[in-house]
């Protein structure tokens, strides 16, 4: 689980936003003209907004003022760019907005909502029935991404206080089935740093349907229940990992607050401080990067500190980038403080949730340093970070030649960015998946630019036939 991977948010444009009714509207959107008029927001303010949400969906719109203007005069836009509009709106006035509220019929209404209220154990079997229903698994990404969700409660209270296990002290649900708990995480956090999560989701929320759920409402000793719901939190939080590969960013925010909801009843502080930082991670690589999720990240931080040192070193290095875009001085001390507590590999035993690689520690010092615009610093972290990768790091190596390829050909180093897009290439088929996808997509527009260069041309070639 202590993986970071950056996210790249350029694709082919959706023309939705410009593709609204073909019929002349009949009456004014009066309910939307209002809520436009209270945002304080121009139309072309709303416009962008707008473009804004559905970047971080990768689904780029064209909308400018003259949309807006024919939204307000009546014209229902389409989905997704109805969706986009919410959600729009509902940051800028901080309540949730409804389609029919804006007066857009045509918007979908029916989406899980998220909620830190909701009975996790009740919640995990609703988000994997829909999971596994091919008729339903939309709508896990039928609403849009909310950073209004990344705030937990504040306190949690006593972790664990709100468990009672489900049956007398002595049960049927018991110490081989924690074992067999603990052997499935370590194998799909295994697989899916090997494989990319792209194969593994179908499997493991089958595996969380049909196995954990049932375990989490049998008979079991208060410590093997605490137990249960731990290693079901790690499970879910591999399964957020999973669908970050099909940018399946509303599905991974569902997950990832679960298993916050899970590990904190479960009163484990090390696995709410992973949950709570891979959600600052995730809003961090969808351009979020404002208080609230500093907020989130420091509460990682805090629990990490009842945690052993691999995860304390994890929450401090997203620190150190989260605060790279608010205070240098705070991004270089939590650096500091990641690489110091860092254990060596030798001294932590294996496991998604037990280690953290020293590659990724490498890359979390190049976003930071990225961020703080030391372009070389960042580039040799980079380059430790590939130099560190282990053969079971698959995915991240992959992801980490993409990023440096994209860093070195921003700053004009085209053959070391061709060399970096070389590999990319060759391994893309190992990891086919939306991501890799949209990564070899925004390769092609990157090099369009230099066509003239023969490597270039190849590349494109090459990306091309892989793209049919």
């Amino acid at each position: 689980m202590f993986r970071d991977h950056c996210a790249v948010l350029n694709t082919p444009r959706d023309r939705s936003c410009l593709s609204e009714g073909e019929v002349v509207p009949r009456t004014p959107n009066e309910n939307l003209r209002v809520l436009v008029r209270r945002s304080g927001w121009s139309y072309s303010q709303l416009a962008r907004a707008v473009r804004l949400v559905a970047a971080e969906h990768e689904r780029p719109v064209l909308c400018d003022h003259t949309s807006v203007t024919r939204w307000i005069a009546g014209t229902q836009p389409r989905p997704p760019a109805s969706t986009f509009l919410i959600e729009a709106l509902s940051r800028k006035l901080g309540r949730r907005i409804t389609a029919q509220q804006a007066g857009l019929t045509r918007a979908p209404e029916t989406s899980l909502i998220l909620s830190w209220q909701d009975d996790p154990l009740f919640r995990l079997g609703l988000l994997v029935e829909f999971e596994l229903d091919p008729a339903r698994v939309h709508l896990l990404e039928a609403g849009t991404y909310r950073p209004s969700a990344l705030s937990p409660p504040d306190p949690w209270g006593p972790l664990g206080s709100t468990v009672t296990a489900p049956a007398p002290a002595t049960g049927r649900i018991g110490g081989a089935e924690a074992d067999q708990l603990r052997s499935m995480t370590q194998m799909f956090g295994a697989s899916i740093a090997q494989h990319g999560g792209q194969a593994m989701r179908a499997a493991l929320a089958a595996y969380l349907a049909h196995t954990v759920t049932p375990w989490l409402h049998g008979p079991a000793s208060d410590s093997t229940h605490r137990e249960v719901l731990s290693y079901g939190a790690q499970l879910t939080l591999l399964l957020a990992d999973a669908c970050i590969d099909a940018d399946g960013h509303v599905a991974t925010q569902h997950y990832q607050q679960l298993a916050a909801r899970l590990a904190a009843d479960a009163g484990d502080h090390a696995t709410v401080a992973i949950a709570l930082r891979a959600m600052a991670t995730h809003a961090s690589s969808l351009g979020h990067r404002g208080p609230a999720v500093l907020h989130l990240t420091q509460r990682a931080v805090e629990h990490a500190r009842h945690a052993p040192p691999a995860v304390r070193s994890y929450a401090y290095a997203h620190l150190a980038v989260v605060q790279a875009h608010h205070n240098r001085r705070a991004a270089l001390d939590a650096l500091a403080s990641a690489e110091r507590i860092h254990p060596e590999r030798a001294d932590t035993p294996p496991g998604p949730f037990t280690s953290y690689p020293k590659g990724a520690l490498h890359y979390q010092r190049a976003q930071t340093l990225d961020a703080l615009k030391d372009t070389p610093g960042a580039l040799r972290a980079l380059n430790a970070s590939l130099h560190a990768r282990t053969p079971g790091e698959h995915r991240a190596a992959l992801l980490t030649h993409a990023r440096l390829a994209e860093m070195l050909l921003r700053h004009g180093h085209l053959e070391r960015a061709l060399a970096q897009w070389y590999i990319f290439v060759d391994e893309y088929p190992t990891l086919r998946s939306p991501r890799t996808h949209r990564l070899l997509a925004v390769m092609q527009g990157q090099l369009r630019h230099h066509i003239r260069h023969a490597g270039a041309r190849v590349l494109l070639a090459r990306a091309e036939t892989l793209l049919r």
